[in-house]
């Protein structure tokens, strides 16, 4: 596949002259090049609601200094383009003195071919198949109302060219499928969702038996919640299932082991590194190398190669999740999480694939342990800030626990906590760790970018549940 330098209406050699002029007398920066296409079709109430295809090249150029970073972006491809970009991040070397630092190490690896998923199946045979997820739901159970359900994928192409003439290539390919159901009883209705993806085609997930596999999830969902109960509220020993469930230690933790935040001093974590941030036994960890989970990349959008990089262990902060002008201020690695929207926005320190190692505990010897608690199986939104680590997380699926068993399904629970002190509250973590099925979005000032989680089932004693109860 030729280089992305190539679609510059100039000469290559000019571009990377133009690249080194501008960068060399900073002390980092970097032109990134994208070129992607994306693909969404929604079949909602019958019919086929929105189709779009899009595609979109352009380039960003930024100029770093000390704490400073100046930037431009452009969908113009031209010498005339890139050099009006140049003019404007170049304000930012003005009475700087130092050198350009040195390119991140290199790597072999490649997660991810050149070939483009969107192509195949047919846009037709999308339709067909969102046709039968929405047929196949509305035959499942006469209390069905509404069904949602869409197919998404995108291909990414990026080259990042820095002053000293480092070229690093990426392609990212990602898809997704998700199906929402809305069952009714009377005047009383309640949903129930269920999806996955990753970054490869669309092959698997269009398989019959998994996209009848995802509205069962989703119908059963639905189901448990239109016969669930008001949550109660007050404070309950909380288990908290594998997988998904892990968005809330993204939520709740790892935004605060973001380096900028910690650089800044406005995480609750900022000044804790080698102190005991968790209980004994916790280790959480961002991946970057996994092949094809959602927040996977070869390489960061710095060019960085991504890492396994270790943030608590056994209980103990120590490592943050760095890009490389926050690592350089920190006197620190970077870790391959600076990550950015697209081309139009600046990179910052991201997670790609955050999760909690598996314990030495039998899910069910964990269930058994509670005598009166709450079940959490399945988050929907939440808020955390980030300073004070405090956050609020609402349960979609949840359950009573009575005496070591689980008990009647309950809605409207919602988690209230504060990150670190939830972490020193694990009693008992499960040894049948898992990751989400392919769903995560994570949103950070302003932009947002793909992300996995995961989790084993653990025990956390004494959490504040809110809930309607009485």
């Amino acid at each position: 596949m030729d280089s992305l330098l190539d679609k510059f209406d100039v000469d290559k050699a000019r571009v990377e002259s133009i690249v080194s002029d501008t960068l060399g007398n900073c002390e980092d920066g970097e032109l990134y090049l994208e070129y992607s296409q994306s693909e969404s079709l929604m079949f909602d109430n019958g019919r086929l609601k929105s189709g779009t295809f899009n595609t979109d090249q352009g380039f960003g150029l930024r100029a770093v200094v000390g704490e400073t970073a100046a930037f431009a972006h452009s969908g113009d491809l031209s010498e005339a383009g890139l050099k009006r970009a140049a003019d404007a991040v170049s304000a930012v070397q003005r009475g700087y003195g130092g050198s350009y630092t040195a390119a991140p190490k290199g790597t072999n690896r490649a997660l991810y071919s050149d070939e483009n998923p969107l192509g195949s199946p047919s846009f037709a045979d999308k339709v067909k198949f969102l046709e039968a997820i929405d047929a196949y739901a509305r035959a499942k159970d006469p209390k069905v109302r509404q069904v949602t359900a869409s197919i998404s994928g995108s291909w990414q192409l990026v080259e990042i060219l820095r002053a000293d003439g480092h070229l690093v290539r990426d392609v990212r390919p990602l898809v997704r499928v998700n199906v929402s159901v809305v069952v009714g009883d009377g005047d009383r209705q309640e949903s129930g969702s269920y999806g996955e993806g990753g970054r490869r085609g669309f092959g698997e997930f269009m398989a019959e038996d998994r996209w009848q596999f995802a509205v069962d999830e989703a119908l059963r969902q639905a189901l448990v919640n239109l016969g669930a109960k008001p949550a109660p509220a007050g404070t309950f020993d909380v288990v908290m299932g594998s997988g998904w469930p892990g968005v809330m230690l993204h939520e709740a933790v790892g935004h605060g082991l973001e380096g900028d935040f910690n650089r800044k001093k406005t995480s609750a974590f900022a000044g804790l590194m080698g102190e005991q941030v968790a209980a004994k036994g916790v280790t959480i960890v961002d991946d970057g190398t996994i092949d094809e989970r959602r927040g996977s990349l070869s390489v960061d959008d710095e060019g960085t190669p991504t890492e396994n990089t270790v943030l608590i262990e056994d209980g103990i902060l120590v490592g943050y999740m760095q890009d490389r002008q926050n690592a350089r201020l920190m006197g620190m690695e970077p870790t391959g999480n600076g990550r950015r929207e697209s081309y139009a926005h600046m990179p910052m320190p991201r997670m790609t694939n955050t999760y909690m190692h598996s314990g030495k505990h039998d899910p069910q010897e964990i269930m058994e342990s509670v005598k009166n608690g709450i079940y959490a199986v399945s988050f929907g939104g939440g808020q955390v800030d980030i300073t004070s680590g405090k956050f609020v997380f609402n349960c979609t699926e949840a359950y009573e626990i009575k005496d070591g068993k689980v008990g009647q399904a309950i809605r409207g629970a919602n988690l209230i906590g504060n990150g670190p002190e939830a972490m020193k509250r694990i009693t008992m973590i499960g040894n049948d760790l898992q990751l989400d099925k392919g769903i995560g979005m994570c949103g950070k000032a302003g932009q947002s970018v793909p992300v996995g989680v995961g989790q084993p089932t653990i025990r956390m004693n004494e959490m504040t549940v809110g809930g309607t109860g009485v």
